[in-house]
Formats: structure tokens, C-alpha cells, sequence
């Protein structure tokens, strides 16, 4: 295991060895350059072998002798310092911290630094990929936004914590959680249930489902965070843990799969150390409506901009499989779309108590 100390050296010398990289082209005379990857869908491509969304080989450059790119070029390496400053003390900070520390009026100027925190932002994010490093290993944290509880005891930053005795709330999954600061030690877990909503997932741990099928139960509060993405992928690695994931019958809750299981375009980068390839996708299904006879009366219409988002989905190649297909046109033919609560029709735990566990046993999920 690579020590905190040995991670956060690596990464001081990659920022040291973009600076000496420009120094050496000022020393012979050359206009200053940096080079970023290209972020975005123009350059990612589906990685058919290993299932994962990957970054492309297109790049951009800053450089300084450059009306239009100057002030980008300066921030860069001023946001540069101040990642390093903050690996070298020992502490991390909030994204917006960055921003307000950094920012400041241009010695014999009346240039600002920064307008605003929508110009700093992009820049961390240039850095992250050239870097080839998390934004958690530059000591950026982020708000603990999902919660988990189940068959499995944890060190935490050298607490031991057992999160089958995590309450009502569970365990705040911290943005930062690489393996320096959060290590694995009892695991009787046999899967774990990726859970889209906090509402559901507290139906699931009220009804201890963790403990009645012994697995672990995790949320990311909509759309996973970062610290979540990394932490299931890390079970599903280090403890041979199957992913199963439950959202909302609609294109949201579709998009929401594919992020665990292929990772997301803006982390292209990082697909890698996020993706769980071999996730499962338990439902709700677009046929679960009449599948398990659900009132007319639990149905939610699709709107415009739920059958634009449907189509271009649609097109995306991690999409492709037949199932998925199917999936998604029958959701158009429908034109319906239904919610995890929906079950709720039936009776409260139905969805813990029969739905779930039906679903894992019968092997009905698709991949």
C-alpha cells in the first residue's frame, strides 16, 4: 500500500516538473507552453474491452506570449502553487477555499486574479488531468454527500468503525477516501447494493436489509459523488464485492447506472479508478409496471425533455447492448416513467422484503 506520505511527494514532483518544464523553454528562448487533454465528449471513446468510458490522446495548449491565453497561462501555475502549498502542510480544503486564497489584485495592477469561481474551477480540473492525479490526492475536498452501512469494519483516518452499528443516519462517506486514509478490515458482507435515493436507502437500513441478506448499503444522494464512485469501486476491487445498483425507472436513473458501471464523461480520466465495470443493474426496470401489476395511478409522464435526453442516450455506445435498447424504447413507447417509491403501492416493504431479494435470486438484472 503507497503510504499518504509517498502520494502526496508524487504528486509535488509532477507539479514541480510542469514548472521546470516552462523555465527550461524561457531559458531557451521559447514562448512558455503548457499542455492540457482535451476535456469532454469530443475526446472519450468506449472502451470495449474493459467496459470503461476513456479519455482520448486530443490536446490543448496554454501558452504565455498570447493576448487571448496569458492571464490562463499565469493562473494555472498560480493554482499550482497553491496545490502544492496545501500538499506540503498537510491539509485539505473546499474548491471555493482556492478561490477566495488565491485570489487578488495583480501587484502594479488593476487585474484581479479571478472574477469569479467559475474561471478557478476549470483550472483545477485542467490541472487534475495533466497531473494525472484525483482532485482528493491535490487535497481538495468536497462535502460528504452519501451513507453506508452494512456487514464490513473500517479504519477511518485510524478510528476503527463498525458500520453495522451506524444508526439510523450510517456513515458519512468522506470525499477523500483512498486508501491512505480509509482501510478495509471485517468484511462478512456478500454484495453491495448501490441505492440512488437517501429516502430509499433509509427504508432499506430501517428494515435492516444489510443484515437480514448480509450485504452492504450504500447511497450517493442522486448522482454519486466522487468519494462514492471511488469507494464502491475500491469494495468491489479490494473485497470482491458485486455492485447491484437500484434507481428510478427513467432516463436519469439509466444515466446514474452507467456513471458506477462505465464511468462519466467529465472523469473520463479517471474511469479507471472509478468505474465498477461488472456493476448490475437490479431496476426499477421500464417493464416493472407491468411486471409487478403497479397501479396506472403511480406513473409519471414523460416530458419533452425527458424523451430528447432518451434519444441521445440512446446513441451513446455503452448503450448499445440489446437490453439497453430495449430498455429505452420501451420507455419511449410508453411514454412513462416510474419512481423507486412507486413500489410503495404495493406495501411499504415490498421493495426491501420481496422486490430486491427477488430480483438477486432470480438473477433478473441487467449488465
Amino acid at each position: 500500500m503507497v503510504s499518504k506520505k509517498e502520494s502526496d511527494q508524487k504528486v509535488i514532483k509532477k507539479i514541480e516538473s510542469l514548472a521546470k518544464d516552462v523555465i527550461n523553454e524561457i531559458n531557451k528562448e521559447q514562448n512558455p507552453e503548457v499542455k492540457f487533454p482535451l476535456r469532454g465528449l469530443a475526446n472519450v471513446h468506449f472502451d470495449e474491452k474493459e467496459q470503461v468510458i476513456k479519455m482520448g490522446n486530443k490536446t490543448q495548449s496554454r501558452v504565455f506570449f498570447n493576448v487571448g491565453q496569458a492571464k490562463k497561462f499565469m493562473q494555472t501555475f498560480l493554482v499550482a502553487k497553491v496545490l502544492k502549498d496545501l500538499i506540503k502542510q498537510g491539509i485539505t480544503t473546499p474548491i471555493r477555499s482556492i478561490y477566495y486564497n488565491s485570489k487578488h489584485v495583480i501587484a502594479d495592477t488593476k487585474e484581479e486574479t479571478w472574477t469569479d469561481q467559475s474561471e478557478s474551477d476549470p483550472i483545477i480540473e485542467d490541472l487534475e488531468v495533466t497531473l494525472n492525479a484525483l482532485r482528493e490526492e491535490l487535497h481538495i475536498r468536497a462535502g460528504a454527500k452519501g451513507a453506508m452501512v452494512g456487514n464490513l469494519t473500517i479504519i477511518d483516518a485510524g478510528d476503527r468503525i463498525d458500520l453495522r452499528k451506524m444508526g439510523s443516519g450510517g456513515w458519512s462517506v468522506p470525499s477523500i477516501v483512498e486508501n491512505e486514509i480509509i482501510q478495509f478490515d471485517k468484511c462478512d458482507a456478500e454484495y453491495i447494493l448501490f441505492i440512488e435515493k437517501d429516502t430509499i436507502w433509509s427504508r432499506f437500513n430501517e428494515d435492516k436489509f444489510w443484515k437480514k441478506n448480509k450485504c452492504i448499503i450504500l447511497h450517493g444522494g442522486g448522482q454519486p459523488p466522487r468519494g462514492v464512485r471511488r469507494l464502491l469501486r475500491r469494495m468491489h476491487e479490494e473485497l470482491k464485492l458485486q455492485v447491484y445498483v437500484l434507481v428510478d425507472s427513467d432516463v436519469y436513473g439509466a444515466y446514474i447506472y452507467s456513471v458506477v458501471k462505465q464511468g462519466s464523461i467529465n472523469l473520463a480520466f479517471e474511469s479507471l479508478r472509478m468505474a465498477v465495470p461488472k456493476a448490475r443493474f437490479l431496476g426499477l426496470s421500464a417493464f416493472d409496471f407491468e411486471r409487478y401489476n403497479l397501479p396506472k395511478s403511480v406513473v409519471l409522464k414523460l416530458k419533452d425533455v425527458d424523451i430528447k435526453r432518451i434519444k441521445e442516450v440512446m446513441n451513446y455506445p455503452w448503450f448499445q447492448k440489446k437490453e439497453w435498447q430495449k430498455e429505452l424504447k420501451y420507455m419511449l413507447k410508453t411514454g412513462v416513467k416510474l419512481e423507486l417509491e412507486a413500489l410503495s403501492s404495493k406495501n411499504f416493504k415490498f421493495i426491501t422484503e420481496e422486490y430486491v431479494p427477488q430480483k438477486i435470486r432470480n438473477k433478473e438484472w441487467l449488465d
